[in-house]
């Protein structure tokens, strides 16, 4: 098989990635429980902040103070720039966290990216050259649309939702697999290049700083909310990371390679984190 056919099979199993993801999503998410905590403007405004102002900055500011070549700088940015895995509630049950501002927290984050990555990232990604709409164009594709025929799916028909959820879940957990698999072949070289250079290292403190922050600065939220915020802000749309980097061609592949580092290694972080606020959460008797 040759390297174009391979290329292409990646990027079909990143539209498959991102939008089985996102319909998994919608399925579960019920906008009358999402809706309870929007209305509470504390947990709202942390939530955007950390989001789409401090959750950048610190991405920004690492690759200012961490010599990371320009590719690998560009992976970090956009990782800063996509919050909340489709894996959050996994994660914040683990925390002993509150589900329905879970909820809040995943819509907020996924609607707030369609509308912030394609302004942000042409004038913060230095060396991406490409427009609004390029960027726009896929995360609309992939992430709106699915999360909202999940989520109209399960307010007309929750009998079949219930029924389709699992099936997605797992049809989207094996094309994860191959996807990996795909970008290990084609990027094979980059990854053993990555292994002597500060890449991990840039996202471990990225991932450390974001949840540290998020959960020790979010004065006047309850411990099951601060979970939510900081689990949120810890875990990453990697699809919405992907998108733009395959939207344009000669993309330098150590940026593809950046991002795809992030799903170990954010992982690690969010089941560490995880147990940690499960730990405070059973000790103050939540």
């Amino acid at each position: 098989m040759n390297a174009e056919t391979l290329n292409a099979l990646l990027k079909i199993s990143l539209v498959i990635f991102m939008a089985g993801n996102l319909l998994d999503m919608g399925l579960r998410l019920k906008l009358g429980t999402a809706l309870v905590g929007l209305r509470n403007m504390r947990f709202v405004s942390f939530s955007l902040l950390w989001c789409f102002v401090l959750g950048p900055a610190v991405a920004y500011g690492i690759t200012r103070l961490i010599p990371l070549e320009a590719p690998y700088a560009m992976g970090l940015i956009l990782i800063g720039m996509a919050p909340c895995a489709p894996f959050l509630p996994m994660m914040v049950d683990r925390a002993r966290g509150d589900l329905g501002y879970t909820a809040s927290f995943m819509l907020l984050a996924s609607v707030g990216m369609v509308a912030y990555m394609p302004l942000a990232v042409p004038l913060l990604v230095q060396g991406l050259s490409v427009s609004a709409w390029v960027v726009a164009r896929p995360l609309l594709a992939v992430v709106l649309v699915p999360l909202v025929i999940g989520m109209v799916t399960l307010r007309r028909a929750p009998g079949f939702a219930a029924r389709a959820q699992p099936v997605v879940k797992k049809i989207t957990g094996l094309v994860t697999i191959i996807m990996l698999v795909l970008c290990l072949v084609v990027y094979g070289e980059a990854f053993i290049g990555s292994a002597g250079s500060y890449a991990t290292l840039a996202q471990v403190i990225f991932y450390c700083a974001v949840t540290a922050g998020s959960y020790m600065l979010a004065f006047g939220l309850p411990q099951n909310r601060r979970s939510v915020l900081a689990l949120g802000v810890c875990t990453r749309n990697l699809g919405a990371a992907f998108a733009p980097l395959f939207a344009v061609a000669g993309i330098d592949e150590r940026a593809i390679v950046m991002v795809a580092l992030g799903v170990p290694l954010q992982t690690i972080a969010a089941v560490v984190a995880a147990r940690v606020f499960g730990s405070r959460a059973e000790a103050a008797g939540a």
